[in-house]
């Protein structure tokens, strides 16, 4: 059986158990919702943008769906150059950035999302998908 890397882990396994003990002490649904917002706010530019399919988010995860997989090399480099560590996945660019972050920062990753997508996905771009 394969499984994730920290399964079973007892390491892991105390921090999952701490991390649920915060949901009694602190608004973890409440920062959640208003991450959901904040990253909405900030992909939805992508909507425009040609060989996007689709922007969404659920909670603290944000997504843009394209139309077909991107060239995935392409966009880790041009991500990194916009100085983020954004990992595409299939057809999907996302965001699941973590509940403490700052604004500046969310504003920061989804600019990054956005600009990165503009770029990449210009009809005749090396890495485009339209």
């Amino acid at each position: 059986m394969h499984g994730p890397t920290f399964m079973a882990n007892p390491l892991a396994c105390a921090a999952a158990n701490a991390s649920l003990d915060l949901f009694e002490t602190e608004p973890r649904l409440a920062q959640a919702q208003a991450m959901e917002a904040k990253l909405m706010a900030g992909l939805v530019p992508c909507r425009d943008l040609p060989g996007v399919l689709d922007v969404r988010a659920k909670g603290a995860i944000g997504v843009v769906q394209l139309k077909t997989p991107p060239d995935r090399e392409i966009l880790k480099r041009a991500f990194v150059d916009q100085g983020v560590w954004v990992r595409p996945f299939g057809d999907i660019v996302y965001l699941a950035p973590a509940l403490n972050i700052s604004d500046e920062d969310v504003a920061t990753l989804c600019s990054a999302v956005v600009s990165v997508l503009k770029d990449t996905q210009a009809p005749g771009h090396k890495g485009a998908n339209v």
